[in-house]
C-alpha cells in the first residue's frame, strides 16, 4: 500500500494535466487543428475537414473520457466505498476505449507520415480492445490480480497521444528529423513504450500471486 498511494498521485497529476491540456487545445486554442493539419503529409486520399474535425473532437472527448473514468476506477478508495460504481465506471471505461479506437480508425489513413504511419495506428487499434476486453474477461472469471495487471495494460494507451508527440518532439527539434519521420517514430516508438512500461509497472509495483486472488 505505501508503494501505491505516491504511483497513483503520480499517475493522477500526468492524467489531469493531460486532459486539461487536451480540452484546451482541441477545443479553446485550435479547434479548426490548423498547427496540426499543417504538418500533414504523405496523404493519398483527399481530407474532409468538416468531417474529419468532427470525428477528431469526438475522438479527443472519449479520449479523455477514458483517461478519467480509468484513473478513477485505479482509486482504491472508489473500490472500497462502491464496488457497483466501480464496476459501471469501468463499462464506461470501455465504452470509450471503443469509441476512441473506432474514431481512431477513421482518421489513421490521414495520419501524418503516410501509409507506414497508418499502419502503427491500425496496429494500436488492434491491440488497445483486445487488452481491454482481455481485462474484462479476467474479471467475468473472479480473477481480480488478472484483472488489475491487464487493465494496467489498457491504460497505458491513453497516454498514446502524449508519448506519441513526445518522442516526435525529441526526433524533430532534438535530433534535427524531418517532422513527418519524427512523427512515424513517435508512433512506434510510442507503440513500443506503452507495452513495455506496463509490464514494468506490474512486476515491480505489484507483487501479488494470482493464486491469491480475491473476488470482487
Amino acid at each position: 500500500m505505501k508503494r501505491r498511494i505516491p504511483m497513483y498521485g503520480v499517475l493522477a497529476c500526468f492524467g489531469i494535466a493531460f486532459i486539461l491540456y487536451a480540452v484546451t487545445r482541441n477545443y479553446i486554442v485550435d479547434p479548426g487543428a490548423e498547427s496540426f493539419l499543417s504538418r500533414k503529409t504523405g496523404l493519398t486520399r483527399e481530407l474532409n475537414l468538416p468531417l474529419w474535425l468532427n470525428v477528431m473532437h469526438i475522438h479527443v472527448a472519449f479520449a479523455c473520457l477514458a483517461m478519467a473514468s480509468g484513473l478513477f476506477n485505479f482509486s482504491s478508495r472508489l473500490f472500497g466505498r462502491s464496488r457497483k460504481l466501480h464496476r459501471l465506471n469501468g463499462y464506461l471505461y470501455i465504452v470509450s476505449v471503443l469509441i476512441v479506437v473506432m474514431t481512431s480508425g477513421y482518421m489513421a489513413p490521414y495520419a501524418t507520415g503516410g501509409k507506414i504511419s497508418s499502419m502503427g495506428f491500425n496496429a494500436m487499434n488492434i491491440l488497445w480492445p483486445l487488452i481491454t476486453i482481455t481485462a474484462l474477461v479476467q474479471i467475468k472469471r473472479k480473477r481480480m490480480v488478472r484483472h488489475r495487471n491487464w487493465m494496467i495494460r489498457s491504460y497505458a494507451f491513453c497516454f498514446t497521444n502524449m508519448s506519441i508527440h513526445l518522442i516526435a518532439f525529441l526526433f524533430h527539434q532534438g535530433f534535427g528529423f524531418d517532422y513527418a519521420d519524427s512523427y512515424t517514430i513517435g508512433i512506434y516508438g510510442s507503440l513500443a513504450l506503452l507495452l513495455i512500461i506496463p509490464e514494468i509497472v506490474i512486476r515491480t509495483a505489484f507483487k501479488s500471486v494470482e493464486k491469491n486472488e480475491r473476488v470482487f
